[in-house]
């Protein structure tokens, strides 16, 4: 695997792992992070590639997790897709798909992909935004991980002695 094939893969990897985190990101904690992020510089114009717009998607899940796949049935959600114009003349594209109706949502996270590609923004949206956000993500997880732990029911089996 050549070098250019093997950096190639880690930023399609770190942009996925970044993805991840703006779509699962409640609009008010997103915005306050990228106010954090953008604090004393004026924000990035853009223009719109597509414009933020609600759909619908197929969900599909598979018998017992790994078998067969099937629909599982259709789910609300919105997308949008943006090109920055930043004065060094750089033009990255932002692009975000989330669950739901949130138009404003779909603005912010394809704003923050866009910056987060950008070298000039990159690492303070990472430190100021995509850090932040997952590890709230991950808290939240181990919360509900822990609260479902304590509704676990311990079942065993006598066995009877004949």
């Amino acid at each position: 695997m050549s070098i250019s094939t093997e950096r190639g893969e880690a930023q399609t990897a770190a942009r996925r792992n970044w993805m991840a985190v703006l779509a699962r990101s409640p609009r008010d904690v997103l915005q306050s992070a990228l106010d954090a992020a953008l604090a004393g510089e004026p924000s990035p114009a853009y223009e719109w590639l597509r414009a933020p717009d609600i759909g619908l998607a197929m969900v599909r899940g598979r018998t017992g997790g790994t078998g067969d796949a099937f629909n599982v049935g259709e789910v609300t959600v919105t997308r949008a897709t943006l090109r920055l114009k930043l004065d060094d003349g750089a033009t990255p594209v932002g692009v975000a798909v989330h669950m739901g109706r949130d138009k404003e949502r779909a603005r912010l996270a394809a704003f923050a992909d866009a910056l987060l590609q950008s070298p000039r923004h990159a690492a303070r949206m990472q430190t100021h935004v995509i850090e932040p956000l997952a590890a709230r993500i991950a808290e939240e997880k181990r919360r509900k991980e822990k609260e479902a732990a304590a509704t676990k029911v311990e079942f065993f089996t006598m066995v009877r002695g004949e």
